[in-house]
C-alpha cells in the first residue's frame, strides 16, 4: 500500500492535476476520466482504488462529453431513411463497434406501463428491420396487443443515435426457419429449453432442461420450435441523431408521406 501511495503521488506530482474552476486536486474518479494522459500502471491502480470510491453527486451531475466527431447536414441526407441508415451502418462496421447489432426495443405492456431491453437487429431493407425471439414472450405479448414499437441504436463511438418508430408484425415462418437454421448448436437448445419471461424454479431447472434438450437432439437436426420467430418492424417515422458541441446536436428526422415517399425535416436539439 506504501507503494502504491508513493506511485499516485509521484504521478500526481508530476502532473498538477487540479480543477479549472476551482483550482482543487482531482479525486481518483476525476484522475480516471480526465482527458489528460496518464501512465496505464497508474491508471490500473487508481481503478482498484475506486473499486471501494462512491461517486459524490456533485460528481455524477458534472459528468458529460462534449460532441465534436461530425455534422449532420440536410444536403448530405438520403432519400429514403433506410438508404441513410445503410451509410451510417457502414460508417459502424469501419469502426469497428463492439455489438453494432444492439438496439433498444420498447412497447406497450397491457397495463400501459413501457417495457424495453436490448435486442440484435439480424436484417434490414426497404420493408423493416428483423429481430428473432420466443413468440411466447413478454415482448411478443406485449407486441400482439400493441404493435406500435420503437427501436434505438446507439453508436456512442461515433456519438450517434437512430430512432426508430415503427409497427411490428411476424415474419413467414420460411424466413424463420432460415435464420435458425445458421444459428449455433447452443442457441438452439437454448430456444427449445427456455420458457423466455416465465418465472422458473431456478437455476438447476434452467440447466437441466438444457441438458434434457441437448440430450434429446445430439443426434439430428435441431429444428426451429414452433414458439421462436421474427419480427420485422415496419418504419413509420426514423431520426438519425449527431452529437454536437454545446448541446447543439444534429437532429433530422424522416417521415413516411405517402407508401415509399420520405420527407425529412430538421429538428431542434
Amino acid at each position: 500500500m506504501i507503494f502504491i501511495f508513493l506511485l499516485i503521488v509521484s504521478h500526481t506530482n508530476q502532473r498538477s492535476y487540479r480543477s479549472t474552476r476551482n483550482n482543487v486536486p482531482y479525486s481518483v474518479a476525476q484522475l480516471l476520466t480526465t482527458a489528460k494522459p496518464i501512465n496505464l500502471s497508474i491508471h490500473i491502480v487508481l481503478s482498484l482504488l475506486c473499486k471501494s470510491y462512491i461517486m459524490t453527486p456533485e460528481e455524477l451531475a458534472s459528468l458529460r462529453k462534449d460532441y465534436t466527431m461530425n455534422a449532420l447536414n440536410e444536403a448530405d441526407m438520403a432519400a429514403t431513411p433506410i438508404l441513410q441508415f445503410e451509410k451510417w451502418w457502414r460508417d459502424a462496421e469501419m469502426s469497428q463497434i463492439t455489438e453494432m447489432n444492439a438496439m433498444t426495443l420498447a412497447t406497450t405492456a397491457h397495463d400501459g406501463m413501457v417495457d424495453a431491453r436490448t435486442v440484435l437487429i439480424k436484417a434490414f431493407d426497404e420493408k423493416g428491420f428483423v429481430f428473432f425471439t420466443n413468440y411466447n414472450s413478454s415482448k411478443s405479448s406485449q407486441l400482439e396487443f400493441n404493435s406500435n414499437c420503437c427501436l434505438l441504436f446507439f453508436w456512442k463511438e461515433l456519438e450517434r443515435q437512430v430512432r426508430i418508430n415503427g409497427i411490428a408484425e411476424k415474419i413467414s415462418t420460411k424466413e424463420s426457419i432460415e435464420y435458425f437454421d445458421s444459428r449455433p448448436d447452443g442457441s438452439k437448445i437454448g430456444a427449445w429449453a427456455s420458457p423466455q419471461s416465465m418465472v422458473v424454479a431456478g437455476k438447476t431447472w434452467l440447466k437441466e432442461t438444457f441438458e434434457y434438450y441437448a440430450e434429446r437432439f445430439k443426434h439430428g437436426h435441431i429444428p426451429k420450435p414452433p414458439h421462436w420467430g421474427g419480427y420485422r418492424v415496419k418504419p413509420i417515422r426514423v431520426e438519425f441523431w449527431q452529437g454536437r458541441p454545446s448541446r447543439m446536436h444534429d437532429r433530422i428526422l424522416y417521415t413516411e408521406t405517402e407508401a415509399g415517399i420520405w420527407m425529412h425535416e430538421r429538428l431542434a436539439p
